[in-house]
């Protein structure tokens, strides 16, 4: 036998119905809001820490040039025409570490643009199949020496600083110096660059090969087989396509 609710009855029922749907109702959009809020999170979060390391790493040498672009710490600040900081990528796996700008660099500002920087050029983009601008090119000294001279035991000490906190914020995986200033520099050794090269060693954790200089490949075209040897072994330290 059917039964039947009083009105008044019916109409409580109603109303916690009413009630149970748009509670849960509530509950469904805080659900989904939540979880896209959680996701939209999450996917930003690992883009925008990439683009802060990228950033941060840009922002730091530009304020490390900021610090030393009126630097006169040694006599060459009064004789340059313009200070040579370095270029390339803040985030390079490698960094090539020359001894000092020559008469070019010393015009436009910017690291091997002569004809040994051409040379250097060919190595990076002919050689290792990079373009130049993946990869980071500064020297030891920022300023020319007179007369493209050899660097000066004083020059360097005083220059060598901001070397340091150049390689200590792009934190490159190797370090290709060039030439035996650059190599005896970062290696703190006397040792002929004939000795040195063809093997890895390491500056404060970071592997570095010492591999002849541009201007002397220049002069010694013969030596060129060597520095090949020299960026092969590079290139497979970084995963670089060889052919």
């Amino acid at each position: 036998m059917a039964q039947f609710l009083l009105p008044e009855e019916a109409s409580r029922i109603q109303k916690d119905l009413l009630s149970a749907v748009k509670a849960l109702n509530a509950h469904v959009v805080n659900h989904e809001s939540l979880a896209v809020g959680l996701e939209w999170k999450k996917n930003n979060a690992g883009e925008e820490a990439i683009k802060t390391k990228s950033v941060n790493r840009e922002e730091e040498l530009l304020a490390l040039y900021e610090e030393m672009k009126n630097c006169r710490r040694c006599p060459l600040g009064k004789t340059r025409k313009n200070l040579v900081f370095g270029q390339g990528n803040p985030n390079a796996q490698i960094v090539f570490v020359g001894e000092a700008p020559g008469a070019d660099e010393d015009e436009q500002g910017l690291p091997f643009v002569g004809k040994a920087g051409q040379l250097l050029t060919d190595i990076i983009v002919k050689g290792m199949k990079m373009a130049r601008g993946e990869a980071y090119i500064c020297n030891i000294l920022k300023c020319r020496p007179p007369g493209n001279r050899n660097p000066l035991p004083e020059e360097i000490e005083r220059c060598e600083y901001f070397l340091q906190r150049q390689l200590k914020i792009i934190k490159p995986r190797v370090i290709c110096a060039l030439g035996k200033f650059a190599a005896q520099t970062l290696l703190k050794t006397e040792t002929p660059i004939t000795a040195l090269r063809g093997s890895f060693h390491y500056y404060e954790g970071i592997k570095i090969m010492p591999t002849y200089h541009p201007a002397y490949l220049l002069r010694n075209p013969s030596a060129k087989k060597h520095v090949w040897e020299d960026v092969q072994m590079v290139m497979r330290e970084i995963g670089a396509r060889q052919e």
